[in-house]
């Protein structure tokens, strides 16, 4: 364990991260949680803390001398997931689930500010620490945060990302695109019901939507270059409830990846194509909302080059990897956006561990023995960015 390792405050965090898991709370209602993370840092020194937008909340660390503003965020929502996972410390809000790890990115936010707070004189600068809500759920608190001006002031700012499967010890990054672009669609086809005995008197919205479902899963695969990464995939087709009743609606959802701006562009233009052409044939009616979600993440070479240096100190280069493309979302890009940044991915634990269910799955578990390298890798950035020697 490096020296910077050693000085987290490993047992707080732990008491941090399981009061947090087991009281989570949905995108947009982190009331509870945005209090608890108050309350934590009312005991540390030299820290001002506010909040831009509901339920998220702002701490400030200014150094002894004039310098850039550096910005660490952690995010704080959580999922709506029944836990099935076998820890000490479950879930006790019926439905709800830190199934992602916010839970432990704000733990270990908080066990870097403990730290770093009390080392006001050896910081030339401004650190800001974002506890940012609904992460989960667009357009995300990101965006409503940079609208409130969070990254006005900013520099670079960083985050990490826990992921299961990975050995304790481990840090990844890439430079460029680190995750997709992700959007949502939702379609309501409107149909005409019948009985069952009477097809041909319906406009039969089961019929029309499986036609829909058939071409759009075409778009990838014979629209879209193979050296191109793209993702269509419907999550809800819902339609009928008994044998013998034609319909009169059915909906359906899916969600759309991509790291291309004009294929993003591209993907949705052909889906409303396809919805308004398939339903123009069949005399149905539909309301299609289309939402452009979270962009991709785009990791500055500069910062990541920042990230990867911190990680030789902090765990040593046998243990930094470079991270795969994500195809997963992350409203992280709303900062990336706007201000240079990386984000980077930290090892959660290995299947042999009980560590092998993926983020969002309900058995979703973590070695609590990787909060120090997290919130060492968030000191560590500060200090060799704003750090005096």
């Amino acid at each position: 364990m490096t020296n910077i390792q050693e000085k987290m405050p490993q047992a707080d965090m732990i008491k941090w991260r399981r009061h947090l898991h087991r009281h989570p709370e949905l995108s947009f209602h982190e009331v509870e949680t945005a209090k608890y993370i108050k309350k934590v840092l009312a005991d540390f020194p030299n820290i001002e803390v506010s909040s831009l937008t509901e339920n998220s909340v702002i701490a400030i660390l200014k150094g002894n001398r004039p310098g850039k503003t550096i910005a660490l965020r952690a995010d704080i929502d959580a999922l709506p997931i029944v836990e099935e996972s076998d820890v000490d410390f479950p879930s006790e809000n019926p439905g709800v689930m830190h199934a992602c790890g916010h839970d432990t990115h704000t733990a270990m936010l908080l066990g870097a500010i403990k730290v770093l707070s009390e080392m006001q004189d050896k910081i030339a600068g401004t650190v800001k620490f974002i506890f940012q809500p609904a992460e989960e759920e667009p357009p995300g608190g990101a965006k409503l945060l940079v609208e409130a001006g969070v990254m006005d002031d900013v520099d670079m700012v960083f985050g990490l990302h826990i992921a299961p499967n990975i050995p304790v010890g481990m840090v990844g990054t890439r430079k460029g695109p680190a995750s997709a672009a992700s959007d949502v669609f939702t379609l309501k086809i409107q149909g005409k019901g019948s009985h069952g005995s009477t097809p041909d008197l319906s406009v039969d919205p089961i019929m029309i939507g499986v036609e829909i479902i058939n071409n759009l899963n075409n778009i990838v695969s014979r629209n879209i270059s193979p050296f191109d990464n793209a993702v269509i995939s419907i999550g809800e087709f819902n339609a009928g409830k008994t044998a013998n009743v034609i319909p009169d609606t059915a909906q359906i959802q899916g969600t759309v990846r991509t790291n291309d701006k004009e294929i993003r562009q591209f993907i949705k233009k052909r889906i409303e194509g396809i919805v308004d052409s398939i339903c123009k044939m069949y005399d149905a009616t539909y309301d299609l909302d289309y939402l452009l979600g979270y962009s991709e993440v785009n990791n500055d070479s500069d910062a990541t080059d920042i990230v990867m240096a911190a990680a030789e100190k902090v765990v040593g280069k046998e243990r930094m990897f470079e991270a795969p493309k994500m195809m997963g979302g992350e409203d992280f890009s709303a900062y990336t956006d706007v201000k240079p940044g990386s984000f980077f991915i930290l090892g959660g634990g290995t299947a042999a561990e009980g560590c092998g269910y993926m983020n969002h799955h309900p058995k979703f578990k973590i070695m609590e023995d990787c909060f120090p390298v997290g919130s060492g890798m968030h000191a560590q950035l500060i200090l060799d960015i704003l750090g005096q020697g």
